[in-house]
């Protein structure tokens, strides 16, 4: 049911170091990530390349929503693959974050190529980690990763045990429920200014509207709705550029109806946001539309 990588574990894992004794360091020009944006991790990271304001900083390359190789990997990434690990055997997968110079990849590991955004690059967006947030931003990753995703995905599942799928259930509605409590008094999920504990929650929203919400039943998606103020938070960061640019709808959904062995259920018919309403996404479909229509993920993507 999920739409993430079928790569379960990152093949490579190096990261970016303060300087050059570090192997891999900072350096305009010397990287390029390849992303798809229908990928979570894909998405996640493209925002906070947007928001750090990284594109003359790190080229972005767009890959088809859906992976066009046989192994459910990208053909376009299979010649960095080759370079970086003699006969690789499994799927040439997005995120990658490659080094130009080489012709090798950095890293596959999402959360890695994340913090080295943050912290190595720098640009001039906001102070997505400020200090003293580490424990609440990862606070947030897990509750986003477990009680969220993992639990709408187990309370969608018809080839369980009732009573696993109402414990999943109830688990997911909690933590929406917290969620809710806390933009009660702040404008953002930690406070009054934009984290990036809250591009993994947009991210995790996102996918729980357009993706999850398909195999639960329309009782479950009415009382995950119910968190009005939750939602119309998600809604108002669709409206940001460097949030809704890179809203590809319709690539979700073809990655998710590609990949999906789960039954559709009455959820799907009720759509909690209407994220094409907003002009930031509306603009965002068509902006990835005319990449997707390019051939293998060989555009770069400029802002």
């Amino acid at each position: 049911m999920s739409a993430t990588s079928p790569a379960a574990v990152p093949s490579f894992r190096s990261r970016i170091g303060r300087d050059a004794r570090s192997g891999y360091y900072a350096v305009p020009h010397r990287y390029r990530l390849h992303l798809a944006l229908s990928c979570p991790y894909g998405l996640e990271i493209a925002v906070t390349h947007s928001l750090l304001g990284l594109a003359d900083l790190l080229p972005v390359t767009l890959l088809p929503a859906v992976p066009d190789a046989p192994d459910g990997g990208h053909l376009a990434l299979r010649p960095l693959y080759d370079a970086s690990e003699h006969q690789h055997r499994g799927p040439a997968v997005a995120p990658v974050l490659s080094d130009q110079w080489t012709g090798r990849i950095v890293s596959t590991h999402a959360p890695g190529i994340l913090r080295d955004l943050a912290r190595r690059f720098g640009g001039d967006g906001p102070v997505l980690h400020p200090c003293g947030t580490e424990d609440a931003v990862r606070t947030v990753v897990r509750l986003c990763e477990q009680d969220i995703t993992a639990s709408a995905q187990r309370a969608g599942r018809a080839d369980i045990d009732p009573g696993v799928r109402d414990a999943a259930l109830a688990t997911l509605l909690e933590a929406l429920g917290e969620l809710e409590q806390r933009l009660r008094s702040h404008e953002y999920v930690l406070g009054d200014r934009l984290t990036a504990a809250d591009v993994r929650l947009w991210v995790t929203l996102v996918q729980l509207d357009t993706v999850h919400r398909h195999h639960l039943d329309a009782a479950a998606v009415h009382r995950i709705a119910d968190h009005r103020r939750l939602w119309a938070y998600a809604r108002r960061l669709a409206e940001h550029p460097s949030f809704g640019t890179y809203l590809d709808l319709d690539g979700i959904a073809r990655r998710h109806h590609a990949h999906c062995r789960g039954e559709e259920a009455a959820g799907a018919a009720t759509q909690i946001v209407d994220w094409a309403s907003a002009d930031a996404v509306g603009a965002g479909t068509r902006h990835q539309c005319g990449h997707a229509q390019q051939g293998h993920g060989q555009q770069v993507v400029r802002r």
